[in-house]
């Protein structure tokens, strides 16, 4: 009964509690980030499967304009309006292949690899770092290649979470230029779709009843230099 009724309290705050990952740094909404399909509904992937579990798009779609930064260094990303779902915030670089375009590569096949996610604190109920804020800094890891990236950001919300397939992912891809940096090749990468699936224990997952007393971030280890 308990969890039936956080369940439905959750879908009823979900419906007015969405939000979007529009832009990175001082730039604008969906200038740097490219304009996923939520851009005026605040909608979210449900389907780990989807082609939209990678940039939020129906069909690969250019940013107007790339975001410079040093690796070593890092980059704000920007949510619309605040993170308000339960839920780790996680995020992903892909580098695009030297003698092609940014504006072109869709970031296909297993070339993400992890840079950031972040665990819950535990006690009465589990409480992100993400819950309530707006915007993050995203390590640029300092040994990578120069070079044209995708920086993927996700938020999944695990309010319903219960149930497969009820995981809520906000998803968006920016589009940076990253300057400085090494020659290391990041190892573990994998791809979206495929990288996750519905049955993952960070996924599937009840937060709500028992508390759970850890969690386990879906998607492989964060890539450190």
């Amino acid at each position: 009964m308990l969890t039936t009724t956080f369940a439905l309290l959750g879908a009823a705050l979900g419906a007015s509690a969405h939000y979007t990952l529009p832009k990175v740094g001082n730039g604008a909404d969906w200038q740097h980030v490219r304009k996923a399909d939520n851009w005026q509904n605040n909608g979210f992937v449900g389907d780990v499967n989807s082609a939209q579990i990678r940039c939020f798009q129906s069909s690969s779609a250019a940013a107007q304009a790339s975001y410079s930064v040093a690796a070593g260094s890092s980059v704000t990303y920007h949510a619309n309006p605040n993170i308000y779902h339960p839920g780790p915030m996680q995020f992903y670089l892909a580098r695009v292949p030297d003698g092609q375009s940014i504006n072109s590569w869709n970031g296909d096949g297993a070339v993400w690899f992890k840079v950031y996610h972040e665990q819950p604190n535990f006690g009465a109920q589990l409480t992100w770092p993400s819950n309530g804020k707006s915007s993050f800094d995203v390590p640029i890891p300092s040994c990578i290649k120069a070079g044209s990236y995708l920086l993927r950001a996700e938020h999944i919300g695990l309010h319903v979470a219960q149930s497969s397939g009820a995981a809520q992912f906000y998803i968006s891809c920016a589009q940076l230029e990253v300057t400085g940096g090494g020659s290391t090749d990041p190892p573990n990468k994998v791809a979206f779709p495929g990288a996750y699936k519905a049955s993952d224990p960070g996924i599937l997952i009840n937060i709500n009843y028992p508390v759970p007393t850890s969690y386990q971030n879906p998607g492989p280890a964060v890539f450190k230099c």
